[in-house]
């Protein structure tokens, strides 16, 4: 890493998203990835990235649960942008196993078992598309959810031992939607039936009024709203001191 974290969240405050890819390619000379879950925010980054043709690796995970719009938003994308989004599927052995002792929907039946689920689909998957990265590059805001409130544009992965970078932390809803009409960008059609965040089908569902933009996920569980894929030890990956 050429700058401390600190320095570098400081710097990057007034980029606006093609600025901050662009200067995040020149600054880091290793290998960069975003993770994309083809929802609002990813959709941006994909574009802008795209767009802008720059050396940055998309993927994303096909948890073999996804909605069929999921898998329509991704076609499109692909379509549209001529560019291939590289996939990333679970160990068929492990999701067998898992299925075949528990059941195909064990997930609603305690918190240990969607976490188990979420590790086999999502994190098994995603720590194997990560390795060798110096950066991730993520779609997290901090008006998603107040666990997500003080999410920084830089921050320290110390269990994968990567940067992370948020470049929409300040984004609002309206500022996702004026970008996706103003570049044609595709999306998910579940965007439009009140599901600002999209995972797996059977564990997500449509937001109500007042709701934040992440309550439809794990609804079942008081406080989830997460599956793994930022945490460590049970927590947010925070930013490091530096």
């Amino acid at each position: 890493m050429s700058q401390p974290l600190a320095q570098l969240n400081e710097q990057y405050t007034d980029f606006s998203l093609s600025q901050a890819l662009t200067a995040l390619r020149e600054q880091f000379q290793g290998r960069i990835v975003f993770s994309t879950s083809l929802g609002l925010e990813d959709q941006v980054i994909t574009d802008a990235i795209f767009r802008n043709h720059l050396d940055i690796e998309v993927f994303t995970l096909d948890t073999g649960r996804n909605f069929p719009e999921t898998y329509q938003a991704l076609e499109d994308t692909q379509r549209k942008y001529g560019n291939k989004i590289q996939v990333f599927y679970p160990q068929t052995e492990a999701v067998e196993h898992y299925v075949s002792i528990n059941g195909i929907n064990a997930m609603y039946e305690s918190v240990e078992q969607r976490k188990a689920c979420c590790h086999i689909r999502k994190i098994e998957p995603l720590n194997r598309a990560l390795a060798g990265a110096e950066v991730w590059i993520t779609g997290l805001r901090a008006a998603q959810s107040a666990n997500r409130a003080s999410v920084q544009f830089f921050e320290e992965d110390a269990g994968r031992g990567l940067v992370k970078f948020q470049p929409l932390r300040d984004w609002s809803l309206a500022q996702l939607w004026d970008h996706i009409r103003q570049y044609e960008v595709p999306y998910n059609a579940l965007h439009e039936k009140g599901f600002p965040s999209i995972g797996c089908a059977p564990c997500t569902r449509a937001i109500a009024a007042g709701e934040d933009e992440r309550a439809g996920r794990w609804w079942w569980e008081q406080g989830a709203q997460e599956c793994g894929l930022h945490m460590e030890n049970g927590q947010l990956v925070r930013r490091k001191a530096a």
